[in-house]
């Protein structure tokens, strides 16, 4: 079986992050759910205090932010690094107003999918 891919923790301390079987139960799935939504690029991990763990800001409710699993798909095949796209996630991009994590958050995926499209270019 494969590893699961992990970023560095690239992300503000203030980023509140949950650790793998805290995902998976919020979820309602078998932590090897979650695993191998990592290594489909649906979902993006990072070591923490060692610990594996996905941003809250991923989640809403027991779902996964709509728009999310796309937006990572299009980051890899851009050939971004998991670095790269957790970055890039979260830092505030002027013209969507804000983070693309909000923009996902807040129903406007086509504007961040349009936006990590153009960054393959």
């Amino acid at each position: 079986m494969s590893s699961i891919p992990a970023a560095a923790d690239v992300l503000d301390p203030e980023v509140e992050v949950l650790p793998l079987p805290d995902v998976a139960a919020r979820l309602d799935q078998p932590v090897t759910r979650v695993h191998q939504a990592l290594r489909d690029h649906h979902l993006l991990a990072l070591r923490r205090g060692g610990v594996l763990a996905v941003p809250a800001d991923f989640l809403v409710d027991a779902e996964v932010v709509k728009g999310l699993p796309g937006t990572i798909t299009v980051l890899h095949d851009a050939g971004f690094t998991p670095d790269e796209m957790l970055r890039w996630l979260f830092t505030a991009d002027e013209s969507l107003p804000g983070r693309p994590i909000d923009a996902l958050r807040g129903n406007r995926g086509r504007e961040v999918k349009r936006r990590a499209q153009a960054l393959a270019f």
